[in-house]
């Protein structure tokens, strides 16, 4: 379905420049002089790469239909990520090149959303928090409030954040995977 700049909204998938975007952000512009424009920054789905773009009024374009199936990570083989749907228990064997920043938050047992275009494999979408371990910190801080400056914790799948003074090793934290992994509460 072909639509234009007054129809974006955030969260929509679109076919522009040759590949799939999702739009993340966009802001409508109306100039004292000249025509109105959509400001926008949109991500693509085959790279990750996130750019800005300027859309003007007779500017057309089609929704990209993406389907989700739900899955659940098995384990690893070698350079693939072994991902299994939990209803048709059909295997699917990702590249861990495809998918490298999300296997920051992933553990076997791990829930997913494997996204696809057409047939064509696109990724993988995470849950919003992930329950990680800390598997290597400095030891806490006695009478440490949540408010401190904070220090950095490598969890068990190598991703490092910046949590609390006064976690320690072995701790279980809720770990918000939006903005690349951040500290959210103790588990």
């Amino acid at each position: 379905m072909a639509i234009g700049m007054n129809d974006l909204k955030t969260g929509l998938t679109i076919e522009y420049s040759n590949s799939i975007w999702r739009v993340l952000e966009f802001q409508h512009v109306k100039p004292g002089k000249g025509a109105a424009f959509v400001r926008s920054k949109l991500k693509n789905l085959r790279s990750g790469a996130v750019n800005e773009v300027t859309f003007r009024p007779g500017d057309k374009f089609e929704t990209a239909n993406i389907e989700t199936s739900p899955m659940q990570f098995s384990y690893s083989d070698g350079d693939d990520r072994v991902f299994m749907n939990m209803e048709t228990y059909d295997q699917i064997a990702i590249p861990v090149d495809k998918i490298q920043d999300e296997m920051k938050f992933l553990l076997e047992g791990t829930d997913v959303k494997v996204t696809y275009y057409e047939s064509e494999l696109l990724g993988i979408e995470v849950p919003k928090t992930v329950e990680l371990t800390v598997s290597e910190t400095q030891p806490g801080i006695k009478g440490a409030t949540a408010n401190g400056g904070g220090k950095p914790a490598t969890m068990e799948t190598g991703l490092v954040i910046t949590v609390p003074d006064f976690v320690n090793e072995g701790d279980k934290l809720v770990v918000n995977t939006d903005n690349g992994g951040s500290y959210s509460s103790r588990a």
